[in-house]
């Protein structure tokens, strides 16, 4: 799920608050696109702050973890990288991160397998094992802590499977991650 570590480090970019979604609420179809897409991914919530955390410690600063989307203009983004500009409009919007509840670490452990799928109108888009990730939690805590210091609070997206896919007004997305939760939107 991701970028061969061996050939570059992860990317990482930025939401907005606003860009969370909880509780099941639905999530607005984004003005400035027509071609929406959606990114199950695992979520880790910060619980702990630090700078230059190493990968050996970075569990300790995980609270928990949580199902959420990365939603994408698609068609910005691709805009954005043909004009080597910055992907920010693409991920950065409104309602672009919905997430289940966060369940602590301290009851479900620090999952590093499991199944994580997405349904998108009752139809598996998305379905794979967390093990296939291609950046471990601790890497990705340690290596986004060497670029900021990273405080309570902040949600960190770990990266997608194989079968994102475009979405439209009216579609129902329901993602499971094992041992972890759901999240589940209404596209409007």
């Amino acid at each position: 799920m991701g970028g061969d570590p061996r050939a570059e480090p992860p990317i990482f970019f930025a939401k907005p608050a606003d860009a969370v979604v909880t509780g099941g609420a639905a999530m607005p179809y984004p003005p400035a696109t027509a071609n929406l897409h959606h990114e199950m991914e695992l979520v880790l919530a910060i619980g702990v702050g630090g700078a230059a955390i190493a990968e050996a410690q970075a569990l300790d600063h995980v609270w928990g973890y949580a199902a959420g989307l990365d939603m994408t203009r698609r068609d910005l983004q691709a805009e954005a990288v043909r004009a080597g500009r910055p992907w920010d409009m693409a991920k950065g919007f409104d309602a672009s991160a919905p997430i289940g509840d966060i369940a602590p670490a301290s009851r479900i452990g620090h999952p590093a397998g499991g199944r994580i799928f997405l349904t998108v109108n009752g139809n598996i888009r998305q379905d794979a094992d967390l093990a296939e990730m291609i950046w471990s939690v601790p890497a990705i805590v340690a290596a986004l802590s060497r670029l900021v210091t990273l405080a309570p609070g902040d949600l960190i997206f770990s990266g997608t499977p194989e079968g994102v896919g475009a979405v439209v007004s009216g579609d129902t997305l329901v993602g499971e991650i094992a041992g972890v939760g759901r999240v589940e939107t209404r596209i409007e």
